[in-house]
């Protein structure tokens, strides 16, 4: 039987409607699963549990996906909140922290979007900025600009060119963490992707590949966790 890389993704824990129910449900918009799908993965939901659960957790994945979602506390990163920064989610910051823990102390392949390149840059010791001006646009919407590749990256050898990505920004890194580089900016400088040099595959991406066409960066995770 053919088998294929286990790709874990993280979730939501919110209150939705379907059918008739409404009740808590461990969420993951479907745009996730079918890049996983699409670029060879077999995907697994990893609702917020007890932190100390991440490391056996990983250690039964191949590959890791740390989705995007809600704000980061700022008292993660030592910062005092803004007005602007949005509700607590920290469950699931602690869980997505250890789960980031975990993949870069055992070498698994990890990727990180949106709020997930945002926690790497955390769990790493880094800062953000808790709200970028002229980013986010009509509530619920995404928007598109352009990505432009640092050459010689990681993310370059993905995807060498210029791309007009899905992204959705509220916020953004600021000052990176520990061993981070940065490898993609927007045209008005904003760190667009962030990775660890080295043999460790770990890239975080600002954007929303999952609610685009280009399954370039995760066929790069799944190929690393073949």
């Amino acid at each position: 039987m053919a088998t294929k890389p286990l790709i874990g993704v993280s979730t939501y824990l919110e209150t939705a409607r379907w059918g008739v129910w409404e009740l808590e449900a461990a969420l993951l918009p479907a745009g996730y699963p079918r890049l996983v799908q699409a670029a060879g993965g077999l995907a697994v939901m990893l609702p917020p549990d007890d932190p100390a659960y991440a490391a056996g957790a990983v250690a039964r994945l191949d590959g890791l996906v740390i989705a995007g979602g809600p704000d980061v506390d700022p008292s993660r990163y030592g910062a005092e909140r803004d007005p602007r920064c949005g509700p607590e989610a920290r469950a699931r910051d602690g869980w997505e922290l250890a789960l980031i823990g975990a993949a870069l102390a055992s070498g698994t392949p990890l990727l990180g979007i949106c709020r997930g390149m945002q926690l790497l840059n955390v769990a790493l010791g880094g800062t953000l900025v808790q709200h970028v001006e002229g980013h986010v646009g009509a509530v619920g919407v995404f928007g598109r600009h352009t990505v432009k590749p640092v050459p010689g990256s990681l993310y370059a050898e993905l995807v060498d060119e210029e791309v007009l990505v899905p992204t959705y920004h509220h916020q953004a890194v600021d000052r990176l963490g520990s061993g981070l580089t940065a490898s993609a900016f927007a045209a008005d400088g904003t760190v667009e992707a962030v990775e660890l040099p080295g043999p460790r595959w770990a890239l975080g991406v600002q954007w929303h590949p999952e609610m685009g066409a280009d399954v370039c960066v995760m066929e790069g995770l799944v190929r690393a966790s073949s």
